[in-house]
């Protein structure tokens, strides 16, 4: 049961309540855009800001309040919202660690350790720096900072959120959850392929070293630093290549997408072994998976620390560092590499996925997500940074090793960075068992992060969503989503399974999610309202973000994801994996894919028009009179 009675007080009362009013949540200034007082959706057991009325935070609990209103030039007014509700109140992370690890853990992931790296190298060295920080600074840190103020002012998952920003743009909600089971259905697969590897790494000799086992061919070149009288040629395949796509993938029994062959019985295993590893640590909530990132988000940087210490002392490391971050200038007059600069960063910090926004609404009201922002978006960039080291000193030892050129070496890109160039690396160092074994463990553990972060996001939208079917039923809710995530991962365990994970890598979620955020900034800076936005902060936080921010939100931030929207449809990538170029049907079908998660935008906003009463012109001045439309009541105005 709910009540909410709105009461109006004079100055008098205003110097008794002043030392209270930072911890009330559920009052609310007038003047102020974040008021909220008469959202006529929120959801029972919570204030306007959706706090709960029984949460800590939140001091009184009133049973039941008067309303009194006072007129003349002089008096102040202020609307307080107090609600009761039997309700339990929102669950919130145990510890302030718990929440930055997980964050920290979900923005730093698989991407980092390969796919920066590469993308350094080939656009400059050094002088790709300069790119990436001005996109982090003007376009990834601002949308970071949105997400994480947003989703902690309103305390709502990427759907019922929209009831209180813009409820017309609520198809974003739906489009995010889509987008995030479609990244669920492959990135996993990748995990399921490093803990195959991790398994392997168990024999002795390493399985990926030796040219003698039924999956090798002719070409196969057993080339060790021990072996001085073997040389390298062009035609030459290592062992560890031949494992990686015949053993582990086993791409050479299926010619492509259109067959693409039965499913691996051990990558099945290995995934399903992922998945009930991923329901154990979510499945009650923030309260565990806040627990399970202290070892999943600091175990990989142990292993990058113990990597690059070891990598450093390998011959020929020097090498791989010079071409990291020798600069070239020249470079920079290029399109690509600012276009690889602004996607590079925005899926590194990972804005528009869902998952900030439900990290953040478990935060306490008056939490510092401004420092967080920062905090944990500077701590993802220089991770990629040191990443860096890690993978070019191994390059330039495999260099040194096979006289050949670092840019030889390294011109595989994405997993095979891992799986084959790194594992061949490590399969030549000293105490080589240990090394795979601590290297593969964190490729999973950064995994395991992401996938707790984006099914977290799903999870919250939906009981958000839905309370009262979902909120007592969580388990089985989260049993549910994960068997679909590993029904729907099937067919990326077939012999052509690669081919898929690049289908849905390329085109199914990276156009898709930009294309989703766009419109989320515009709707939060140009329906919401910026002033609107500021002033839900300092309600927040006590300041009001500077000028800086504003014009980022207002007019950078779109700016920059238009640039990468452009980028993508005039200079449509080439996709190829090995010896398979993707013929033009395939091209078509990943933008459908794309396509069938930003669908649900258009289409909930004809819903939204067909099913409120009226004339849209009368629908929308409706709304803005009860604050819906543009997210809140303005109380600058009389009633």
């Amino acid at each position: 049961m709910e009540m909410k009675q709105p009461m109006m007080k004079n100055r008098e009362d205003q110097n008794q309540d002043k030392e209270e009013e930072p911890q009330e949540n559920g009052r609310l200034v007038a003047g102020s855009s974040a008021d909220k007082g008469q959202k006529g959706s929120s959801g029972p057991g919570q204030v306007s800001n959706g706090y709960p009325s029984t949460s800590p935070q939140s001091p009184r609990d009133g049973a039941g309040t008067g309303t009194e209103r006072v007129s003349g030039p002089t008096n102040f007014r202020m609307l307080i919202v107090q609600q009761t509700s039997l309700d339990p109140p929102r669950e919130t992370w145990s510890k302030k660690m718990d929440f930055l690890l997980s964050v920290i853990g979900y923005a730093v992931d698989l991407g980092n350790v390969w796919r920066f790296p590469y993308i350094c190298y080939q656009n400059g060295g050094g002088a790709f720096l300069l790119p990436y920080l001005l996109m982090a600074v003007f376009g990834g840190v601002p949308l970071f900072y949105m997400e994480l103020a947003l989703g902690q002012f309103h305390r709502n998952g990427c759907i019922s959120i929209w009831k209180y920003v813009c409820p017309i743009f609520k198809g974003i909600g739906f489009a995010i959850c889509i987008i995030a089971l479609y990244i669920a259905f492959y990135y996993n697969t990748i995990m399921a392929w490093a803990l195959y590897y991790l398994l392997s790494s168990f024999h002795s000799p390493l399985p990926w070293t030796m040219c003698n086992n039924a999956w090798n061919t002719a070409n196969c070149t057993r080339y060790l630093s021990t072996d001085l009288n073997v040389s390298w040629t062009n035609a030459s395949i290592s062992p560890a290549e031949e494992f990686y796509t015949r053993q582990v993938l086993q791409v050479h029994l299926s010619p492509g997408l259109h067959q693409l062959g039965a499913v691996s019985w051990q990558l099945a295993l290995c995934l399903l072994f992922i998945f009930t590893i991923v329901y154990f640590s979510i499945w009650k909530g923030v309260k565990t998976s806040g627990k399970v990132v202290w070892v999943t988000a600091t175990f990989p940087y142990l292993v990058l620390l113990i990597l690059l210490v070891r990598g450093a002392t390998l011959p020929g490391a020097w090498r791989g560092v010079v071409f990291y971050l020798q600069p070239n200038w020249e470079k920079l007059l290029s399109t690509t590499v600012w276009i690889d600069a602004a996607a590079q960063i925005f899926f590194s910090l990972g804005p528009g996925f869902g998952v900030l926004l439900a990290f953040a609404s478990y935060n306490p009201f008056h939490n510092n997500c401004y420092k967080d922002a920062l905090v944990t978006s500077s701590v993802n960039c220089l991770t990629s940074f040191m990443s860096g080291f890690v993978i070019f000193t191994v390059l330039g030892y495999m260099a040194e090793m096979r006289q050949q050129g670092v840019e030889t070496v390294a011109k595989d890109a994405g997993p095979s960075l891992l799986f084959i160039i790194y594992a061949e690396a490590i399969a030549n160092m000293p105490a080589a068992t240990f090394f795979a074994i601590i290297f593969f463990l964190m490729i999973i553990m950064l995994g395991l992060d992401s996938t707790f972060a984006g099914l977290e996001g799903v999870i919250t939208a939906m009981l958000d969503e839905f309370p009262h079917l979902l909120t007592r039923r969580r388990e089985w809710f989260v049993l549910g989503l994960v068997c679909v995530c590993y029904l729907g991962a099937l067919s990326t365990l077939t012999y052509g399974g690669a081919f898929v994970v690049k289908l849905f890598e390329e085109y199914a979620t990276g156009p898709a999610v930009i294309t989703v955020v766009f419109l989320e900034v515009i709707a939060v800076s140009w329906f919401y309202g910026t002033t609107r936005f500021c002033n839900d902060v300092q309600l927040m936080l006590g300041f009001s973000p500077g000028l800086f921010w504003r014009v980022c939100w207002v007019a950078i931030c779109p700016c920059f994801l238009l640039f990468i929207i452009g980028s993508f449809l005039a200079f449509p990538p080439e996709v190829r994996l090995f010896d398979y170029l993707y013929p033009f049907w395939t091209t078509v079908l990943g933008y459908c894919i794309g396509v069938s998660s930003f669908i649900c935008v258009p289409s909930y906003m004809v819903y939204h028009l067909l099913t409120t009463k009226g004339t849209f012109k009368q629908v929308r001045q409706s709304q803005i009179q009860h604050g819906i439309f543009m997210g809140g009541m303005d109380l600058n105005s009389e009633y």
